[in-house]
This record gives C-alpha cells, structure tokens and sequence, in this order.
C-alpha cells in the first residue's frame, strides 16, 4: 500500500509540472485549430434546487479552461435517469460538443443513477478510462472503487462520469485528462492511431 500511495503522489507531482508547461491534452500530441468544446453536466437533487453550490461542476469548469478547453453548455438536473439521458442525448447529438462530463450520481445509494442513465444513450463503453481512473485514485481514497461511474462514446461525442466532490474531481482528471482529447479525435476519424 504505502508503493502505491508512493507511486500516486509522484504521478501528481508530475502531472502539476506538465501542466505548468502545457495543456494535458496535447502532451502527447501537437494540434492545431479550435479548442474542443465541452459540456459539464451536474447530477444533484439538492443542487437543483438551489440548496448546494456546484462546487464539483467549477472545479471541472477551471481544470478544463486551464487546459485549453472551450466550455459551451453547462447545466444541474436531479438524480433522475430521464432528465440525464436527455441533456446528454441533446448535447452529443448537437452541433459541436466533444466532450461531455459529469460529476455525481455515481455510487451505490438508491437515487445514484448517472452510469445507468448515460449506458442508455452512449453507443459504446470506454471502459479502460473509469478503470483507470478507480485503479489510480484508490490509493488516496479507499472508497474509489465503490464507484459504478462509466464512461462512452455517442456520436463521437465522449460522455465521462466523474466523482460528485471537487477533489474527487480532480483526482479523477488527473488521470484521464491526458487522453480525452486524443479519444475524441479517434471517434471523429481526426487522427491516425494504432490498432489496438
């Protein structure tokens, strides 16, 4: 355990240090014309109400400006699977949107309804991005691999499920930041990749 609490916090370190030199999503690749755009979707009953501020939905907002991100839509709906199967329906088959994130709604009490309702909609799984995410946040909390969070593929618009707190939040783009962009550009036909 104390290796992998080790090997978390050295690869925190690093991803600060990049950060401060360049946007995540080109670290492994150059890119030229417009930012990508994304929406952030906020899974709350008490936030859709008005009775909590959206603190994980403005982490999300500020890690991806940071990283060069163009953030276009922006929206709280209740933990109800019609109400989040439609604004994710709506923004992937709109004009524009590449990614779309969400935070909440993810674990295992009764109104956690976020994974099903984005499996309703998405064409296919990415399954290796919430796997990543649990294996490399376990470390720092125990309670990570509780998460039921998913992540696919609509219309080559990319829909993430992220934890419902601002440091899981950050824990979780630390991870797979680096990637979205690049998975983005696959669906789209925008980049030549290797098989895999």
């Amino acid at each position: 355990l104390s290796k992998a609490i080790h090997s978390d916090k050295q690869f925190s370190n690093e991803f600060k240090t990049l950060l401060k030199h360049q946007p995540v999503d080109q670290m492994s690749e150059s890119r030229d014309g417009p930012p990508r755009r994304l929406a952030i979707l906020t899974i709350s009953d008490a936030g859709s109400r008005g009775e909590r501020s959206d603190a994980s939905g403005d982490a999300i907002s500020e890690i991806m400006a940071g990283l060069g991100y163009l953030e276009t839509d922006r929206d709280i709906v209740p933990d109800e699977p019609d109400l989040i199967s439609d604004r994710l329906t709506a923004w992937c088959d709109g004009e524009g949107i590449d990614v779309v994130l969400t935070t909440g709604g993810t674990g295992l009490g009764p109104r956690d309804v976020t994974p099903e309702a984005t499996r309703s909609v998405i064409d296919y799984e990415v399954p290796g991005i919430p796997e990543a995410i649990r294996v490399r946040t376990a470390g720092r909390t125990r309670m990570a691999v509780l998460s039921r969070a998913v992540a696919g593929m609509r219309r080559g618009c990319l829909v993430i499920n992220l934890p419902g707190s601002p440091r899981g939040v950050r824990e979780a783009l630390e991870v797979v930041a680096p990637v979205i962009g690049h998975a983005v550009d696959i669906a789209r036909g925008r980049s030549g990749h290797p098989h895999h």
